[in-house]
């Protein structure tokens, strides 16, 4: 994905930008620009090839940053018709953003404008970090009023721009001490009526709870108080990494806080000796040993084998049930050991706990080798 990613910024994407910025200032030196633009650009990543498209746009149109953003917003297309799954060509706009970001700050009017039109066709979530950090107050100011925008991606760059540790991006660092400011915007907008900015809104509080799980934990159960549907969803999506951990306030906000009654029976691993690219597959039985029904969320928690010989565990989801007093429920699973670029597999001797409403029961130890 990341190849494809970064390959999106080739020569015909190049020609595209240079025709459209043409069009909007037409003393552009249309050929020199794309040479400009493809001077090194495959050796660089996706960011590095958005940002020296940036760089080369401060070098061939006109100044000052007042003149270059009504280039740049002229030369724009249509605004994007749906607020999800519209693919990738919209990222033929991130050196427009990083553009904004990188010359746009001492012309503060002049930015919001240019990031309001930009986002409206891909996303002005990297460059109005950059304003939050030169303006904290008057940005957080103008995305209060964005906050309410009749424009869905507007509405969603509010929560996505304050994301404290938004990927492939600089951390908001201000907002991980202190996530009040970006607490009050998420507020406006915890009962927007699209699952695209309802997304963006649980993203951003899943975020924050890895600063500050109490935090997140206590405004979920708040905000679960006679919530929509749309806003349950939103909680739910939050909590996802602090349920995995097995957080207790996590677990209470959703209901699932009460220790469990249960017992773990039948356990079986098999093979008990995986071979890099293979998979293990398990399963056991899960007994209710409570006079009560039981509320139960069941994930599987694998100590992958580190480079280093340690083990690291990472948590995999399988079930949620209502287990009724002596119910029992047997649950299935699998661990795929073919390699993946967001995990890389290594020999030892690996173990497997099953996590019932964040507490672990071991479920056994088997070995990857070669």
């Amino acid at each position: 994905m990341a190849d494809r990613l970064k390959d999106l910024f080739d020569e015909r994407c190049v020609r595209s930008i240079a025709r459209n910025l043409r069009s909007a200032h037409p003393g552009l030196d249309e050929r020199g620009f794309a040479r400009d633009c493809l001077a090194g650009l495959s050796d660089l990543e996706l960011t590095g090839r958005a940002s020296h498209i940036a760089d080369v746009m401060h070098d061939h149109l006109p100044q000052p940053f007042p003149e270059t953003a009504r280039v740049i917003v002229a030369s724009l297309g249509p605004e994007l018709d749906r607020s999800d799954a519209f693919g990738l060509a919209p990222l033929q706009y991130m050196p427009h953003v990083f553009y904004v970001a990188k010359h746009g700050l001492d012309h503060f009017e002049d930015a919001m404008t240019a990031q309001v039109e930009l986002t409206k066709r891909f996303s002005a979530e990297f460059s109005i970090r950059a304003f939050l950090t030169r303006y904290p107050d008057a940005t957080l100011r103008r995305l209060r009023t964005w906050a309410t925008d009749p424009n869905v991606h507007v509405r969603r760059l509010v929560s996505e721009g304050t994301r404290p540790r938004l990927p492939w991006a600089p951390r908001l660092r201000a907002f991980q001490q202190d996530p009040g400011p970006v607490i009050e915007l998420l507020e406006i907008l915890k009962d927007d009526p699209e699952r695209y900015v309802q997304r963006s809104v649980a993203n951003n509080l899943n975020d924050i709870g890895k600063d500050h799980p109490d935090i997140a934990a206590s405004l979920c159960r708040r905000w679960l108080d006679g919530a929509p549907p749309g806003r349950q969803w939103i909680v739910r999506h939050a909590l996802r990494s602090l349920v995995k951990k097995g957080d207790r306030g996590a677990l209470d906000a959703l209901g699932f806080g009460g220790a469990p009654s249960v017992a773990i029976a039948s356990a079986a691993l098999s093979p008990r000796s995986v071979k890099l690219g293979g998979e293990l597959r398990f399963s056991f039985e899960l007994a209710s040993t409570a006079p009560r029904d039981q509320e139960l969320i069941v994930d599987c928690a694998v100590h992958f084998v580190k480079a280093n010989g340690a083990t690291r565990p990472k948590v995999f989801k399988l079930r949620k049930l209502v287990l009724p007093p002596s119910g029992r429920a047997e649950i299935t699973g699998k661990v795929s050991f073919e390699e993946m670029t967001t995990r890389r597999h290594y020999p030892g001797r690996h173990s497997i706990d099953v996590m019932v409403n964040g507490v672990a029961h071991p479920l056994g130890h088997f070995d990857v080798r070669r």
